[in-house]
């Protein structure tokens, strides 16, 4: 199958095998979730929007080649890892403290800039995360043929294509679990047990981040 883009090849495969790794919950997943039925259904498609310009992001780093420095460089990924698991870590923690995501955001920022809180937040969860850095460098190059006249022109479009998936994916998730946080009404000390929880694993994130090696 092919695009308009010359040298990218198994298109239909490319999407296929996007889509399955769009669905394998993850850190993205989790934060999306967490601001769905914490602060509602807005929030949470504010959460998977800042998720898909992370992507973007990456897209960008590796067509330029920012990622493959990463890939190469092994202080540039310790530098990238640490960061990104200080921030998990500082996140978590945030809504171990105050008992729900929404808590954690308003300790940063007050009450009126809570959207752009939580898509700056759901930006640097992706950003901050090295190990997405390698996967578009590992994974999307498999789709680009070796002699491609442009290859940084054919990384982003497949970039792209795997980020509007993504991205349509997570609005889903969204829109689906603010309605059951609505449903269950998770307010009060449900409410907090369940930031708890979504901090807990948070940490967790973080610190096994911190100890991932380079694959």
């Amino acid at each position: 199958m092919t695009v308009m883009v010359p040298g990218i090849h198994d298109l239909g495969l490319f999407v296929i095998s996007g889509l399955l790794l769009n669905i394998t919950p993850g850190a993205d997943t989790l934060y999306i979730v967490a601001r769905s039925t914490g602060q509602g259904r807005r929030a949470g498609l504010v959460a998977a929007l800042g998720i898909g310009a992370g992507c973007m992001v990456h897209t960008l780093a590796a067509a330029v080649g920012l990622s493959a420095i990463l890939a190469a460089s092994a202080g540039a990924f310790v530098v990238v890892k640490w960061v990104g698991a200080a921030y998990l870590v500082w996140l978590g923690v945030g809504l171990l403290r105050g008992g729900s995501p929404k808590a954690a955001a308003d300790a940063r920022a007050p009450a009126s800039a809570a959207l752009s809180t939580v898509f700056a937040q759901g930006l640097l969860t992706n950003v901050l995360n090295p190990k997405v850095a390698l996967f578009f460098l590992a994974f999307l190059p498999q789709f680009i043929d070796a002699a491609a006249p442009n290859k940084a022109l054919a990384f982003v479009a497949l970039g792209m294509i795997f980020n509007v998936n993504g991205t349509l994916w997570n609005l889903l998730v969204a829109w689906l679990a603010a309605g059951v946080g609505r449903r269950l009404a998770v307010r009060g000390k449900a409410a907090r047990w369940f930031g708890r929880a979504v901090g807990g694993v948070f940490v967790y994130l973080g610190i096994r981040l911190a100890l991932a090696e380079r694959t």
